[in-house]
């Protein structure tokens, strides 16, 4: 009990990190009404979060293995409070942009750490515990802010300050309640140090990096489609269809991303990446048929295939990496993992939104789906030779390339 309630607290500090991050998703039809943006705007919007996230992790990704868990996500949560805020006062596309930016810098800095001290949270009757939760965390939060969103506009006046308010509200709750637990991690120096921008991987989980990255890339970078221009995907396959299920789109991702976490957690890590990656190609076929057979049913089958294959990849990719990762490394290479995953998620849904400008959203979606389905494609060579019969038992799952911490006697490689 008395680990617990920390390991449930950290757990729900990264789920409403990403609610919060996924909440505009649905507001952003509000927002090209209100201020007339476009597609491009909203994915550059959109992108100034991720690239805020993406420099905070690479400066703070390892500076609670120095300072402590609880330092960095007190101060972490404290800006995401203030980034709500930002939102909740926002007047056009540049103080939308500064509040995600706000959110991206607090994000980053706050789950690393969050993750990390879940790892170190674990107990040996309950091992690969932090694992599934670290998988299971994003696209659950990420689930829960979408609807939220969602049904605020649909029921609560003034939805784009709502919102972002009472996820103010659980943020300073949160911050509080990480002032009375226990320290997980052994402060050490180094600390200003750690801020270099740097990209780092634990030597004992690089080959499992390697291994699983192409599916990593290509399942954020699905993701990343859906949740910046999913409800103008939506608005192309049915202009008459009702605004919710513009956000209702990216909760048919999310959800199943989140049952899928948990229902192919028995399945060794190689082959839940595996069977994820031969997902998207299916996905990416379904959301092309629903533009030409002009069905929205096809766009959430879709999309609802493309949260199979994200949470397979995930929970399978998570377990390969982490597992051999001694304490002190673990924020570092979760940090390395989360940096790789919005690189992936931004960047293409940049250039989605750029080639909507371009060529319409039409041409933009066809472009992308050729995109992620040679990604995809690309990402099962390793995979297929990794199942083979010359990888090394981890535990009870079998991980290419082995475990080191298991070889010097660490219980932390079991998952």
């Amino acid at each position: 009990m008395v680990k617990r309630l920390p390991f449930v607290l950290d757990a729900s500090i990264l789920i409403t990190l990403l609610a919060a991050s996924s909440a505009p998703t649905p507001l952003y039809p509000v927002y090209q009404d209100r201020w007339e943006l476009s597609a491009l705007s909203v994915t550059v919007v959109f992108s100034a979060y991720t690239l805020a996230l993406l420099a905070a992790l690479l400066t703070t990704g390892a500076l609670s293995d120095h300072v402590g868990r609880r330092p960095v996500l007190m101060c972490a949560l404290t800006l995401e409070a203030a980034s709500m805020a930002a939102f909740a006062s926002a007047d056009g596309m540049a103080t939308l942009v500064a509040a995600r930016v706000l959110q991206g810098l607090a994000t980053g800095a706050a789950t690393s750490a969050a993750g990390a001290a879940l790892v170190d949270l674990d107990e040996p009757g309950h091992s690969g515990r932090s694992a599934l939760t670290n998988s299971i965390a994003p696209a659950a939060g990420m689930a829960a802010g979408v609807l939220t969103a969602t049904v605020l506009i649909r029921y609560v006046p003034g939805p784009t300050v709502t919102v972002y308010l009472a996820l103010m509200l659980v943020f300073l709750g949160q911050a509080a309640a990480v002032t009375l637990c226990p320290e997980t991690a052994r402060p050490r120096a180094g600390a200003w140090r750690s801020l270099r921008p740097r990209l780092a991987v634990s030597p004992a989980a690089r080959q499992a990096f390697v291994i699983s990255g192409g599916g990593v890339i290509a399942v954020w970078a699905l993701g990343g489609f859906y949740s910046s221009l999913g409800p103008a995907f939506v608005r192309l396959v049915a202009p008459e269809a009702p605004q919710a299920a513009g956000g209702m789109v990216f909760f048919t991702l999310s959800l199943p991303a989140a049952l899928t976490v948990r229902a192919t957690r028995g399945l060794r890590p190689v082959t839940a990446t595996l069977l994820g990656c031969a997902a998207v190609p299916v996905s990416v076929a379904l959301s092309l048929a629903a533009i030409h057979l002009v069905s929205l049913p096809a766009v959430f089958a879709a999309a609802l295939l493309a949260g199979v294959a994200f949470g397979a990849v995930s929970q399978g990719s998570l377990r390969m990496v982490l597992a051999p990762v001694p304490q002190p490394d673990r924020s570092t290479t979760l940090a390395a993992y989360y940096v790789l995953s919005y690189v992936a998620m931004s960047l293409p849904a940049v250039a989605a939104g750029l080639l909507t400008e371009v060529y319409g959203l039409r041409t933009a979606a066809h472009l992308y789906a050729v995109l992620v389905t040679l990604l995809a494609s690309a990402a099962l060579l390793p995979l297929v030779a990794a199942a083979g019969p010359t990888d090394v038992r981890v535990g009870r799952d079998r991980v290419p390339g082995g475990c080191r911490a298991e070889r010097a006697g660490r219980s932390n490689c079991e998952i």
